[in-house]
């Protein structure tokens, strides 16, 4: 006879938080987000990584591009990179979010002397860099020979066949530094010359590195940003059970700091050999997070098969059908309790922190709260940042609002068959996701700041100024159907629609 759950399972929406005591000290400015990504000896070790802010985005191809990627390692979270594309595409893209700002960045823009302007505007359409190196052979690391920026040539004053020789800032005019040179240094140095950018070059005048002006003002106003010890945004990529032998080696040598198998489901046996693998060739070297389950068991397999961090939901995300397919899944609220018991189980165990990520259900802001308030380490949001300037899709006009595309991985327009993947030759035989709109929202970083302030706020009506005293403190609970009505504007005729949630 089939197991039957004696209590129904529950959505975000099903509960409130109970305010506790706030303190002076507990006020939105001091909480700290901070939260580990993978997993750790907690109480002995730090993590291998952290966010600064609890979340991250979806593997998705209408939502975790390279612009996104940088975009959110500014606020402090990190991407996943989708991984329905070929290996060298999602390679580019890490690769072009790790190079994005590194402090010391190698050129990526070089000709040589005998280009033309016209080559030199060329390049800045391609790339979008107005800085380009000029050596000896036109390679980045090449002699040095001059540097031409937008304040060197005209466009309505010079011709296409203008030689580069002719315009640029020659070697014997540039401020350079030496190979030895620390990025205080370098930043000192483009302080007091006034510098945009300064080149890094060896003894023999080789150009190794440019330290730009911009990457200071940017990590100054960003302070949350979340980088490498390199000074490098992080990034991560999205992984499937075919072809990851092939795939994670690309990624790696890209820069790729973290990956997730991306998956409606990871209580199988192909996600214990794709982690088995990584851990045979790598050690515990390469970080790799699995899922999605919704229970406790699905949780252990997972960790016990080495998993950094463990994805939870099945068919909450709003452009996913699963549930309405196969009938699979479990509401968000009461899979990310179970979960998160069993996280905390297996950490008395053993000693071992395995971090969870609620992916899915996350519809307002309070959400967010809650979920971390019911246990989870971090969040995975598609809709959420799909409405954003920095996703790959485009902004259209729908019946007189701007909307962005979106669309589920399991659609037919992203035919991601990898992820639903259970070893067979049919693949994408039926679809698990739909093809859709969702209301444009403008920048990632007004929106998200908006956002955590009302996580902060809300958890300084908790009582609390970090996740694990919210995990540790909070109070939930269950409302009626009643309840919820009574919690929104009623009994009233508004004045005017609000965005605000």
């Amino acid at each position: 006879m089939a197991y039957y759950y004696p209590e129904p399972s529950h959505t975000f929406s099903e509960y409130l938080l109970i305010p506790g005591y706030t303190s002076e000290e507990c006020i939105p400015d001091r909480v700290s987000l901070k939260t580990p990504l993978v997993k750790y000896r907690k109480g002995v070790e730090e993590p291998a990584i952290s966010l600064n802010v609890p979340l991250t985005s979806a593997v998705m191809q209408s939502v975790s591009n390279d612009t996104l990627a940088i975009a959110l390692a500014k606020e402090g979270g990190i991407s996943f990179i989708f991984g329905s594309q070929t290996i060298e595409n999602q390679a580019k893209m890490v690769a072009r979010v790790k190079g994005y700002k590194a402090g010391f960045v190698t050129s990526a823009s070089n000709l040589t002397p005998d280009a033309t302007l016209a080559d030199v505007l060329a390049l800045k359409a391609r790339n979008g860099f107005s800085t380009v190196a000029i050596t000896e052979d036109g390679t980045p690391n090449g002699r040095l020979l001059g540097i031409v920026t937008s304040r060197d040539y005209r466009v309505s004053r010079m011709e296409p066949t203008d030689k580069v020789a002719d315009f640029m800032t020659p070697r014997a005019k540039l401020i350079t530094a030496p190979a030895e040179t620390t990025l205080k240094e370098a930043n000192d140095i483009i302080w007091d010359h006034k510098l945009n950018s300064l080149p890094i070059v060896d003894d023999s005048d080789h150009l190794m590195y440019f330290v730009f002006r911009k990457d200071y003002a940017s990590h100054k106003a960003n302070p949350q940003e979340l980088l490498d010890s390199e000074k490098r945004y992080l990034v991560g990529a999205g992984i499937n059970t075919r072809d990851y032998a092939t795939r994670i080696p690309a990624l790696l040598e890209a820069g790729a700091d973290v990956f997730v198998i991306d998956s409606s489901e990871g209580y199988t046996c192909w996600q214990e050999k794709t982690i088995k693998w990584v851990r045979d060739t790598y050690g515990d070297s390469v970080k790799i997070g699995a899922g999605n389950v919704v229970d406790r068991d699905g949780f252990m397999f997972l960790a016990k098969a080495g998993a950094d961090f463990v994805k939870v939901g099945i068919g909450g995300g709003s452009i996913c059908i699963t549930r309405e397919t196969k009938g699979i899944g479990r509401g968000q609220a009461t899979a990310l309790i179970e979960v998160a018991a069993a996280r905390d189980e297996y950490f008395l165990q053993t000693g071992i922190y395995v971090p969870i990520c609620s992916d899915g259900g996350i519809v307002h802001d309070y959400h967010m709260t809650l979920a971390l308030a019911m246990g989870a380490d971090f969040l995975m949001l598609g809709r959420y940042f799909a409405r954003f300037d920095e996703s790959p899709t485009n902004k259209v006009m729908i019946n007189g609002a701007y909307m962005k595309e979106y669309w589920g991985e399991g659609s037919n327009r992203a035919r991601n068959w990898q992820r639903y993947d259970l070893g067979g030759s049919t693949k994408l035989s039926f679809e698990e996701g739909v093809d859709s709109y969702v209301t444009y929202a403008g920048s990632l970083h007004d929106n998200v700041e908006g956002s955590l302030y009302k996580v902060r706020s809300t958890m300084c009506n908790v009582g609390v100024t970090t996740i694990p005293d919210l995990q540790r403190e909070a109070k939930l609970t269950l409302v009626s159907s009643v309840s919820i009505v009574e919690g929104g504007a009623h009994d009233v005729t508004l004045r005017s629609t609000s965005n605000v949630k």
